[in-house]
């Protein structure tokens, strides 16, 4: 996908750049590549992390794009927990993970939160009897308020999670349902009090900004709403309308270009609006997305995925990173659990990165971040950066986005609000046309 012009409507596909490159090239054929690489030593000193999706959902909203399911029972539910026990005890094996140890752990969905505590600890318990994690720095576990009882938020901390991260999203009821959020206004304050009271490490809030029915007035009051609570780090997105969400169905139905949602330069003001806030506050903007405040407060999934670390994904259509392969697992629900239950790992496409394309993956997220010492860069890769993207910074830094200063490349405040839309730039040509998932 091309960058997008700065005053520009919203309109259907990806925005966000969570890899390169892009998921569209990643192929079929070549899964035997990532089992492959599964099957081999690691790198020596490259860090390592783990993903667990959780896809289950009271209900879909209307802007979601990832792969949740709003209608199994519990029996369907055991049944994948056990495929994802079933999963990690064939990657324990692979000379790829035996015997490495955890240094962050990701628990995202879907609804983590779903699950019932006896559902927990049964998934926590049997993934560490092959993955242990004792020893990880952070453990985070995404949750929705409307499924946080205290019992489950104290389960939670006594089974390790260290950085609990609520999905608010938005604080106005209206627009909760209008955009078909599971829970409701009334139940955030409760859910929050919960997850401060269990005594978790860090706490943290995401907010989206452009939600359908979001106006001024009503986001200045969501900011003021996540100062006065207090959290030790916000993550805020910008509304995106990927072309699987009911948003993108309804507008191909009704032949509609725009989505219903604020454009990209009222979206970069509120998110700069939130950031000038938190400041004051004295949050610290971290990324693109972030702001956090207080020496307990991290983001080492965001750290290590975007400095190269490995990756294992469990659970149906789970993105991993091995040892410079992408890979991603079944993406439906029966032939990921039929897989595994054959004793089979259960990927289905995969890309081996070149060179040039891990230093251009690592180079693009770690920009996301507003700055870079591109000399890490050059140490590991062999390659200056400043010399291999010399044309695309020379461009934007002319626009006014970024400064280079020695080794250092630094993005201006209104340049890291739209970085997403920068990066496609440093995509060498095959790949700045292509459709990005």
């Amino acid at each position: 996908m091309a960058s997008e012009p700065d005053n520009s409507a919203t309109k259907t596909g990806n925005y966000f750049v969570a890899n390169y490159p892009p998921f569209s090239t990643w192929r079929v054929e070549d899964a035997h590549v990532a089992t492959g690489r599964l099957a081999r030593p690691p790198a020596e000193g490259t860090p390592f992390g783990l993903y667990v999706h959780v896809p289950f959902c009271r209900k879909r909203c209307d802007f979601c794009y990832f792969r949740v399911y709003t209608d199994k029972n519990a029996a369907a539910i055991g049944r994948y927990l056990d495929a994802v026990v079933e999963e990690a005890r064939m990657l324990s094996a692979q000379a790829a993970v035996t015997g490495r140890r955890l240094d962050f752990v990701y628990f995202g969905g879907g609804t983590p939160s779903y699950l019932s505590v006896d559902q927990l600890r049964y998934l926590f318990d049997g993934l560490q009897q092959h993955l242990p994690w004792a020893s990880a720095r952070e453990v985070t576990f995404e949750c929705e308020p409307g499924t946080l009882q205290e019992p489950k938020v104290h389960a939670l901390a006594a089974l390790g999670v260290t950085r609990l991260s609520i999905g608010v999203e938005n604080f106005d009821p209206d627009i909760l349902a209008r955009n078909n959020r599971a829970h409701r206004a009334a139940e955030i304050d409760r859910a929050y009090g919960y997850a401060r009271d269990a005594g978790f490490r860090q706490v943290n809030i995401d907010l989206i900004a452009g939600m359908v029915g979001e106006t001024d007035d009503n986001w200045r009051r969501c900011i003021e709403r996540t100062v006065a609570l207090g959290p030790d780090s916000v993550t805020i997105y910008q509304m995106e309308i990927p072309f699987n969400t009911t948003v993108a169905r309804r507008m191909k139905d009704g032949e509609q270009d725009v989505a219903p949602v604020a454009d990209w330069a009222t979206k970069r003001r509120w998110v700069q609006e939130a950031f000038e806030a938190l400041e004051q506050a004295g949050y610290r903007v971290g990324s693109a997305y972030t702001a956090a405040r207080g020496e307990d407060a991290t983001f080492l999934y965001r750290d290590g995925l975007w400095h190269g670390a490995d990756l294992l994904g469990l659970g149906v259509a789970s993105f991993g990173h091995i040892g410079g392969v992408h890979y991603q697992n079944l993406h439906d629900f029966d032939p990921y659990l039929e897989r595994v239950e054959a004793g089979e790992l259960p990927i289905h496409r995969a890309l081996e990165l070149t060179d040039d394309q891990r230093l251009i993956r690592e180079f693009i997220l770690q920009l996301k971040l507003g700055a870079i010492d591109t000399r890490a860069l050059r140490a590991k890769f062999g390659v200056d950066p400043l010399e291999r993207f010399a044309a695309t910074l020379q461009k934007h830094r002319d626009d006014g986005f970024l400064e280079v200063s020695g080794a250092r490349v630094e993005l201006a405040r209104h340049g890291l609000l739209q970085v997403d839309r920068l990066l496609h730039d440093f995509f060498p040509e095959e790949h700045r046309a292509v459709r990005y998932a």
